[in-house]
């Protein structure tokens, strides 16, 4: 048994994730037809989501307008002390405004609340403060209410931010879902950076084709192999028929393992006597990124697939090291 007393540091890590980890399990399971109500009032509306806070609340209201505005909902952060300064005019009359402040007495929330009220079509408020001036100007309220804050002085808002950023996330996501927005809606507001790749770069964007790619009747020798695998620099060759449909493929391993069964011989032998039958092959024009799936499950463990066409005829190769190069997999 290891009697080695817990580093100060790891303790205090472990007492703030618990403490948090306790706040968001009891919101979980406290969680209203309000929460449905706010749904409903953002999904119904004609305008835009206003979100808006002060402080470490407007910190989190900043996120979760960008969330709502990559998720199909859209949105804007306001910020309370600019909108006494005529920031108010960006909120229209079918607009919701959705207010995060823990306490729900922000003096500058506060202020703005009955021209708010005026202004916007509803207010929905995230607050702890169920009985809060905020709460009381709302039309819908969601708790965000916690024991305790994180720090051990009970100050900081450490546990309080934590829950608002997860209950407005579960906001945003269950907005998303009664939308119906689509992953291909999603790439459209994400078409830049790795995750915009992942979701429009198909295999027919990657794959490789005419010189890069190395097709062979299955009567070729293995020297032909050889030289047409060295000159499109591919990982390996397809093998077809007299239809030119695919058999098989030739790989690196089964050119190693030919000549440990033929000897010299196997520069002249049919590649057909030494492929792999019933490889892993891609139909269609799927994702690119749903097929980097496919190569981490392990339906296949070479580093190339080929791609066929409706009648099984190859006419590309898409190359693990390609997904790597195009973002699809983040370089390290």
């Amino acid at each position: 048994m290891n009697n080695t007393p817990e580093l100060p540091a790891i303790h205090a890590a472990k007492r703030v994730i618990g403490v948090a980890i306790d706040a968001l399990t009891t919101r979980m399971n406290d969680i209203s037809p309000d929460f449905q109500m706010a749904v409903d009032t953002i999904v119904n509306s004609d305008g835009r989501l206003i979100v808006m806070g002060v402080g470490k609340s407007g910190h989190i209201a900043r996120k979760l307008a960008a969330t709502f505005a990559s998720t199909g909902t859209p949105a804007l952060f306001v910020h309370p002390t600019e909108a006494m300064h005529g920031d108010l005019g960006m909120i229209a009359a079918s607009d919701t405004v959705l207010a995060i402040s823990q306490s729900g007495e922000s003096d500058e929330l506060r202020v703005l609340l009955p021209v708010i009220r005026n202004r916007a079509k509803a207010i929905i408020a995230l607050t702890g403060g169920m009985m809060s001036t905020l709460a009381k100007a709302s039309n819908v309220t969601i708790s965000t209410s916690i024991n305790k804050e994180a720090c051990p002085h009970n100050l900081a808002p450490t546990t309080s931010t934590t829950v608002a950023l997860a209950m407005g996330d579960a906001l945003a996501i269950a907005v998303m879902e009664a939308r119906g927005f689509s992953r291909e809606e999603y790439a459209a507001v994400h078409p830049a950076g790795s995750l915009g790749r992942r979701l429009v770069m198909t295999v027919h964007d990657l794959m490789r084709t005419g010189t890069e790619i190395a097709i062979l009747p299955g009567t070729s020798t293995l020297g032909d192999a050889i030289a047409m695998i060295t000159k499109a620099r591919s990982g390996l060759a397809c093998v077809i028929n007299e239809m030119g449909t695919l058999i098989g493929v030739l790989t690196d391993g089964d050119i190693r393992r030919a000549f440990l069964t033929f000897g010299p011989n196997a520069w002249s032998e049919a590649i057909q006597e030494m492929m792999t039958t019933h490889p892993a092959t891609i139909s269609g024009n799927p994702l690119a990124y749903d097929t980097l799936v496919a190569f981490e499950r392990g339906v296949t463990r070479i580093g190339d697939i080929p791609v066929l066409d409706d009648h099984a005829k190859p006419i590309g190769v898409l190359a693990l090291k390609d997904l790597v190069t195009n973002g699809i997999i983040p370089h390290e």
